[in-house]
């Protein structure tokens, strides 16, 4: 398989974690917990995000063993999710899809990020469920009495 450039890489990187609930802004300042570079896919709210680091961007100068070592304290502490990974170690479609899907697998059984919500029964299903017992019905009330010719009431 071919090499993945910058762009495809957070094109695909996009892709995986907004199909798994995130809310990607790309290329924006992360300014946390004591790190501060320009990161390929962020999402605020939930404070998760990643960075593929490539030689053809020049990742390397800001995102260094200190920058990823901050990254891994963060996670530790519960505060700042970044999947960080560099091209050699991902250097093509299937291996960063892995990857990433990895990452993103071990945010929902930690419960970082919310798991799947479950889809609708289908009527096949609904059919095999118990129904609820229907509530008694009241009791009529006493019909009035007919009249007779006369109007009075027997």
């Amino acid at each position: 398989m071919p090499r993945m450039n910058e762009r495809k890489a957070a094109a695909l990187l996009k892709q995986r974690f907004e199909a798994a609930g995130c809310k990607i802004e790309e290329h924006r300042q992360l300014d946390e917990h004591g790190v501060r570079f320009e990161i390929d896919g962020y999402d605020a709210e939930k404070k998760i995000g990643y960075e593929y680091i490539t030689e053809e961007a020049g990742d390397g100068w800001d995102v260094d063993g200190t920058v990823i070592d901050a990254l891994d304290a963060a996670r530790e502490a519960g505060q700042l999710y970044i999947f960080v990974v560099d091209e050699s170690d991902a250097p093509d479609e299937a291996e960063l899809r892995e990857a990433a899907d990895d990452f993103l697998a071990e945010l929902k059984e930690s419960g970082v990020l919310g798991a799947a919500k479950p889809a609708k029964a289908d009527k096949a299903e609904k059919a095999d469920k118990p129904k609820a017992k229907p509530k008694p019905k009241a009791e009529a009330k006493p019909k009035a009495k007919p009249a007779d010719k006369k109007g009075k009431k027997r």
